[in-house]
């Protein structure tokens, strides 16, 4: 097959998502392979039922698996676009991979903005859209950084920003308990980096005239994990709902503006200060 870029997805337990997925993937001219953390639902049967490639590899974290997929490719193109099963292509971005993508440029990376679905609700304020992601990169250029939370993909070359609107759907969630379920599992793995002070590790760097990923990181890294324990949860929630039109989302937008910026950031802290105390008795 001599396709330009492949497709990979990773899956656990995605038989509700992972057919919308790959719907949304149809006339993309480009080979899906799918790396699936061992699911005990339906969803090895949808992979096989629609004829895609697929292996199976034991989850450690999010990076090791992203990366493991990238070197495990069997289609062994020159580019790839990682992708995540509760995610989905917009018809502008199927139609921007089919006539406008060239991998021949002398670009490495593209950055792509992510549109977040929550509750069935597209959150457009609050410092949520745009919000660019690397997705689309050549494979010789680029990985996923080694850091168990808040990993991006890197790339040691040339990147570009396509214009919002060619976005990534990313459904949040259809729940709320799946929610902060979620949640408070990743608030347990970024309360480690941070008293293990890995938080500021990674391939991006923290650069606030760089990248947007790179101004995101210089943001988290240079002001808020700065700032006082517990109050920077209460600023930061300020700052996204009143400073970023955060209110302007609405009922739906509240719940997920205090739940994503203000409680899943005090509960990290929360559990910061818990290991804090343990040390010391």
């Amino acid at each position: 097959m001599n396709a330009r870029f492949t497709i990979i997805i990773l899956s656990f337990n995605e038989e509700a998502n992972l057919p919308l997925c790959l719907d949304s993937l149809n006339g993309v001219e480009a080979p899906i392979f799918v790396v699936d953390s061992g699911s005990k639902d339906r969803t090895l049967e949808i992979i096989e039922q629609r004829g895609l490639a697929y292996k199976q590899n034991p989850f450690e974290n999010y990076s090791r698996q992203r990366n493991w997929a990238q070197a495990n490719n069997p289609y062994n193109t020159e580019w790839v676009f990682h992708l995540d099963a509760g995610e989905r292509f917009t018809p502008e971005l199927v139609q921007w991979l089919n006539n406008n993508f060239d991998p021949t440029r002398q670009v490495d990376g593209y950055m792509f903005s992510r549109r977040t679905m929550f509750l069935g609700k597209w959150i457009r304020y609050g410092g949520h859209y745009p919000n660019y992601h690397l997705r689309l990169y050549r494979t010789t250029k680029g990985k996923c950084e080694d850091k168990v939370y808040d990993q991006h993909f890197v790339v040691d070359g040339v990147t570009e920003v396509v214009k919002a609107g060619t976005d990534i759907i990313d459904t949040v969630t259809d729940t709320l308990q799946n929610f902060t379920m979620g949640h408070a599992r990743w608030a347990a793995f970024e309360a480690s980096e941070i008293i293990s002070a890995t938080t500021e590790k990674g391939d991006v760097k923290a650069n606030l005239f760089g990248t947007p990923i790179e101004r995101r990181r210089w943001f988290k890294s240079k002001v808020f994990q700065k700032s006082p324990l517990f109050m920077r949860s209460f600023l930061y929630f300020f700052y996204r709902y009143f400073f970023k039109l955060g209110f302007l989302d609405g009922k739906i937008g509240l719940v997920f503006h205090l739940l994503q910026g203000f409680w899943f950031r005090f509960l990290i802290d929360a559990m910061v200060l818990e290991a804090k105390a343990k040390k010391r008795e």
